[in-house]
């Protein structure tokens, strides 16, 4: 019989965080701060903010925007205070065809502090591919511009 280990307590918190951000939903954002600091840095391809509030914000927008939107998460890697998630945002643009599920493909750079917060947290995806080329009219001409940079 092996001897059960204890589980790091950074790779107890990235469990968290996993399930937070699989099972976030408009009235969980409202426990935000037990996962981020009060000044945590956040950003993405379209946000740089600082602050618990400004995070709140980027996420309630996200609700506004877009219909069902979701995380899947599809990886984990955690090494000391770091941790790098890999997942799927799947949702339906509200505007434009929402019988049409679309999926961005990205990851998640983390950073906890000692008692398991996030206080960094930068985004990483390709908005031409993973969102432009999705769009009714830019679509086009990003898939376009795409196939005439690669002659």
């Amino acid at each position: 019989m092996h001897p059960t280990l204890p589980t790091p307590p950074n790779h107890a918190a990235a469990a968290r965080v996993v399930d937070f951000f699989e099972t976030l939903s408009p009235a969980s954002l409202a426990r935000l701060d037990a996962f981020y600091t009060p000044d945590a840095y956040f950003k993405d391809p379209f946000n740089e903010v600082r602050g618990l509030a400004a995070v709140r914000g980027i996420f309630s927008h996200m609700y506004d925007a877009l219909e069902q939107p979701r995380f899947v998460v599809t990886g984990r890697i955690v090494d000391g205070d770091q941790c790098f998630l890999t997942w799927n945002f799947e949702f339906r643009f509200k505007r434009f065809d929402t019988a049409r599920l679309q999926t961005v493909r990205g990851g998640s750079h983390l950073k906890f502090t000692a008692d398991g917060l996030i206080d960094f947290h930068r985004d990483y995806w390709d908005a031409a591919e993973e969102l432009y080329e999705k769009l009714p009219v830019v679509g086009g001409l990003m898939r376009w511009l795409k196939k005439r940079a690669n002659q």
